[in-house]
């Protein structure tokens, strides 16, 4: 099979395009053919060793001292269940499935436990629609339901409102009741406005920390703002809830005070059931996926080059059809 393989750590071009063997699925698994895969920030961040905050010796740690330990990126998936492992019962050959693999998915074919994150794909999506979600949609979620507990007229900021993660924060969060400030660049404003941003804030031409406006929730989706410039925006027991952290975060939290301005750090698993709820809100007209370009996959230098631009809208799409 064709696939995308980094044997170093560095710039896009230590992606190599190689000819791998199929991998066969064991007992519990499927093999899925892959039809579509995002290229997403954490496929930047892993390829290039660019660990947010000072976290760089845990990342080489977790996921390969001096070389990559899984050489296949590829955080999402949409495609065809070509085989099945003994004892899966809850997926059969030709149904058309999307989810979140952790990786491998840069590649014609992948095998994933039948418990993971993955759901049967809405009939109305394309396979690059339908690769598009899982990465930003499951972080939205989980991010706005559990860590923030998002409230029907609560206030909510939210920075990079436009982006792989922010797109579906914007819409999850109208979902839930909420009213939400949208920050994004100029040529975002229409976006941030059709995913349902109540008001839209143009970063180069205000700062969304100096205003006299504040809110419940303040959800960073890019790694622009720091708590202590975030607090001056935040309502009296208002959270802020950074995507990316680092040490300096981990110590601030230290030393907060109870009963004040709040700080939250999460890491999110990836669970079918919250697959489920993602495939509810698109089948309700709540959440819709959010393409900025598809790539070949022989374009995989260009597509990793586009994400860490941070400029995307939406995300990024590589099509292995």
């Amino acid at each position: 099979m064709k696939s995308v393989s980094y044997r170093s750590y560095g710039a896009p071009d230590v992606l190599r395009l190689e000819l791998r063997p199929t991998p066969k699925p064991k007992a519990k698994e499927i093999q899925v053919r892959v039809h579509a895969s995002a290229v997403t920030t954490a496929d930047w961040r892993l390829r290039a060793s660019d660990f947010p905050g000072g976290l760089w010796i845990i990342g080489r740690l977790m996921f390969g001292l001096f070389r990559p330990r899984k050489p296949i990126l590829g955080m999402t998936f949409a495609g065809e269940v070509t085989e099945v492992g003994a004892g899966v019962s809850k997926f059969k050959t030709g149904q058309k499935v999307f989810g979140f693999s952790g990786g491998g998915a840069h590649a014609e074919y992948l095998t994933i436990n039948e418990d993971r994150a993955v759901a049967e794909m809405p009939e109305t999506l394309e396979y690059s629609d339908a690769a598009a979600v899982p990465f930003g949609g499951l972080c939205a979620l989980v991010f706005l339901r559990d860590v923030a507990e998002l409230k029907e007229g609560q206030r909510i900021l939210i920075i990079g409102a436009t982006g792989g993660v922010g797109a579906y924060a914007t819409q999850i969060a109208k979902a839930k009741g909420a009213h939400v400030t949208a920050v994004c660049g100029g040529t975002s404003e229409d976006l941030a406005q059709t995913l349902g941003a109540d008001t839209v804030i143009n970063y180069h031409d205000t700062d969304p920390l100096a205003g006299k406006e504040t809110y419940d929730v303040v959800f960073d989706c890019v790694g622009a703002s720091t708590f202590p410039k975030a607090h001056k925006v935040l309502k009296k027991s208002g959270l802020y809830v950074p995507l990316n952290f680092g040490v300096r975060e981990l110590r601030q939290l230290m030393t907060l005070k109870k009963g004040g301005k709040r700080m939250k750090l999460h890491v999110n698993d990836d669970k079918p059931e919250d697959m489920q709820e993602l495939t509810a809100l698109m089948t309700e007209g709540k959440l819709k996926p959010v393409v900025d370009r598809v790539y070949d996959l022989i374009d995989v230098f260009e597509a990793h080059s586009r994400v860490q631009t941070r400029h995307a809208r939406g995300t990024v799409v590589l099509s292995l059809g």
